[in-house]
Parts: structure tokens; sequence; C-alpha cells
């Protein structure tokens, strides 16, 4: 099953986070507690979620962008695309992302983008096969507080 993030999600979504790029879970703090409440509340923000036997193995993050170019159109950003290491090539972080393509053209958005720093062919060829490309823009990122 295929949803929205709700305030109970919370650990499992922690959890399948150490299949991203997390080497720990964070430890209960109120900035942890209002960071999420943020995030549930926004209705900008979109955490979907696979759901299977009850547990959540795959997850994506869709924000909704407000524009001010483009017919005053927003965009979509994508982030955060994980499955969990045993549930993979089964389509479900596919489902996610599909998900969030419904939401972005509910919203009207005139585009998704996402960010990867995979290198890994299987990676590349999984948001290809998606719809992403990577040939119409060109991505630069600079890190703050490292």
């Amino acid at each position: 099953m295929i949803r929205e993030a709700r305030k109970e999600d919370l650990q499992e979504i922690l959890d399948l986070y150490l299949f991203l790029h997390e080497t720990s879970v964070p430890q209960e703090s109120e900035h942890l507690s209002q960071t999420w409440k943020r995030i549930i509340e926004d209705s900008n923000h979109h955490l979907i979620v696979c759901e299977v036997d009850g547990r959540i193995v795959a997850s994506c993050v869709c924000v909704i962008i407000p524009n001010l170019t483009r017919n005053i159109r927003p965009y979509a950003f994508i982030e955060n695309v994980v499955t969990h290491e045993a549930y993979r090539g089964k389509g479900y972080a596919t489902a996610c992302l599909n998900y969030a393509k419904q939401i972005a053209e509910e919203q009207n958005c005139y585009k998704m983008m996402l960010l990867t720093g995979s290198k890994e062919t299987k990676t590349l060829d999984f948001y290809k096969n998606a719809g992403y490309n990577s040939a119409d823009k060109t991505a630069f990122i600079q890190w703050l507080g490292v």
C-alpha cells in the first residue's frame, strides 16, 4: 500500500533511512519532535511510504515548491528515495515515485526534479526508467555546515 506518512510512522522511517545514507537513528529530542511535526503538518511536504505486510519498506519525499515563473506553476522536488535492502527490485520505490508524480500533477506542477549522489549504473537506470533524465539540467550543490 502506498500512502503518506502518519505521525506514528516516525521510528520506522528513521530505521528505513539507515538503508539510505544514515549511519544511526537520531536520538529522541525536542528538535526531532518539532522537525517531524513540521514535516507532517506542512501541506507542501509529502513523505510517501510503501507498506508491505504492515512494514514500511520504501519511501520518498516530494516537496511542492510555489513558483512565480512558468505561469505561476509550482514544481516538485524529490528527495530521500530509499528501499529496504531486503525489498529491492520489487517496484516499491517506483510506486512511491509514481505516487509523488500524481501529487505533483494534482498540484499543477510543471516539472519534477531529483538529485542523486549515486554513480551506480543500476541506480541511474532506475531513475531513467522512472521517467527522469539527466540531460536537461546541470545540478550544483553547496554543502553548508559540514
